[in-house]
């Protein structure tokens, strides 16, 4: 899990206005950090199995979640993108 800090760091460098928690900017980036950190546990422990199902659910809900940015303004889309370090 991410700790508080790392969620502060992320909120600070993703967020839109100062008290922004819950834009899309700033969930992509936390599912992001989220699934790095279990794709790192996930090669230790290859039988993790219901660890890898919420990985699957993380990735999907970024998915989503950059699918609905991407309709609703891809200025923002293409900026998260760039910043997470993602490729499309």
């Amino acid at each position: 899990m991410l700790t508080t800090q790392e969620k502060k760091r992320v909120l600070k460098k993703f967020a839109v206005h100062e008290k922004d928690t819950g834009s899309p900017e700033v969930q992509i980036a936390l599912l992001t950090d989220r699934i790095k950190m279990l794709a790192e546990h996930l090669k230790i422990h290859k039988k993790d199995f219901s660890s890898r199902r919420g990985l699957l659910q993380m990735i999907n809900k970024r998915r989503r979640l950059l699918l609905y940015l991407r309709k609703k303004d891809e200025e923002r889309y293409r900026k998260i993108i760039g910043k997470v370090g993602l490729s499309k």
